[in-house]
């Protein structure tokens, strides 16, 4: 993250003897990106966290993608995907690249063990549900709209509320999910005109330290298979910590939206900048008031991005036949644009109520059979008249 946060009990210099109540010291980890040149945490342990007692690995199903023949765009309809698992493995697939995949969710269970990704960052978006997103850094609450960023390297676990159910989209980035450039002075600080800030962003606000025995178990997503590593302690025995890398949560509804006079292009929607693709959030604002506009979007061509949309809540403007938790697909290629009727249909309208995520990827997205059993087949030539 961009800002400095601190939580628990540190030393008042880095590097330096930090000693527990019965005079051990604590262990101190530096957890970076970009080697020593990211963004970095330091974390005070009671234990090491290098003491595994035990490893081996977790059979795990690889992602298989299908041939989904001819160029078209697509409409998936994921409201009946069955619930199940917990966070990792209630997680579906639908489409992916070499620079990100994209998973749907419904868990029911608690995750029994923690987990992290090795390769890049995850972002989970909650669309139904409350819980605790817990890790080394602390507890985070969670609820309905919150965009969860976790950095690699954090071990993190999701603890569903009891009687809560949950939906969620899933971004796996094969690298480190940023707030956009555009939106960020020379000192890191959120600019006057973004349409977020600081204010917005919501750290772990509770550390417990645990200092318990027995076997616990955290798993390590890596080179595309799944390690177990079996810890005697607790692995989340961190006293303190401080830096700029640490899980947070964004809500969608803190997103302010940019207008104008006429039409603003999807990148005013940006929330975050991921390796090779965008994130951006389409929330309820006010239209267009230029007094001839056109408050639909115009037909547009994808020349050098895959667009992906996950519908929320309330009506899309520009789409006919979309439920909520659908997800379409605009392939580059081939131009995109309004449904018969929501061109016209839309002038004189001054606001909408529409909510949904967008993640728009430069490189080809490639589907999965689950994603092909949730196809619209008719949606191609649904802009006919």
């Amino acid at each position: 993250m961009t800002y400095y946060y601190k939580l628990g009990q540190i030393p008042h210099k880095r590097h330096t003897q930090f000693r527990q109540a019965n005079g051990a010291l604590h262990h101190e980890e530096v957890m970076g990106i970009h080697g020593f040149a990211g963004i970095q945490s330091i974390l005070y342990h009671l234990y090491p966290p290098t003491a595994v007692r035990r490893l081996g690995l977790v059979p795990t199903e690889p992602i298989v993608y299908e041939d989904s023949g001819p160029l078209r765009p697509r409409h998936l309809r994921s409201t009946p995907l069955p619930a199940g698992g917990d966070a990792i493995s209630g997680r579906v697939p639908l489409m992916g690249n070499n620079d990100v995949v994209l998973y749907l969710a419904r868990p029911t269970e608690p995750m029994t063990y923690w987990y992290k990704f090795a390769h890049g960052d995850d972002v989970l978006f909650i669309h139904d549900g409350t819980g605790v997103l817990e890790s080394q850094f602390g507890h985070l609450r969670y609820g309905p709209g919150d965009y969860l960023v976790i950095p690699t390297g954090v071990m993190w676990r999701l603890l569903p509320d009891p009687d809560s159910e949950q939906r969620m989209l899933v971004v796996e980035s094969y690298g480190h999910v940023t707030p956009p450039k555009h939106y960020i002075n020379n000192y890191g600080q959120f600019l006057e005109n973004s349409p977020f800030c600081e204010r917005d962003i919501r750290p772990p606000d509770e550390l417990i330290t645990h200092d318990e025995a027995g076997e616990f178990e955290v798993r390590v997503k890596a080179r595309n298979q799944v390690t177990c590593f079996v810890y005697d302690h607790h692995p989340l025995d961190v006293v303190g910590w401080d830096g700029h890398l640490w899980p947070f949560a964004f809500n969608i509804a803190d997103f302010e939206p940019i207008t104008g006079r006429v039409h603003q292009p999807p990148p005013v929607h940006q929330t975050f900048d991921g390796p090779g693709y965008v994130l951006c959030s389409f929330v309820p604002r006010l239209f267009d008031y230029h007094p001839q506009a056109i408050p639909a979007p115009y037909n547009h061509s994808n020349v050098d991005s895959d667009e992906v949309l996950y519908y929320v809540e309330g009506d899309f403007m520009s789409r006919k036949g979309i439920e909520r938790a659908s997800l379409t697909i605009h392939p580059n290629g081939i131009p995109h644009g309004p449904h018969p009727g929501t061109y016209e249909g839309s002038i004189g309208k001054t606001r909408t109520e529409e909510l949904a995520v967008m993640v728009d990827t430069f490189r080809p997205l490639r589907l999965t059979r689950h994603a092909l059993a949730m196809e619209d087949d008719g949606y191609a030539y649904s802009w006919l008249v």
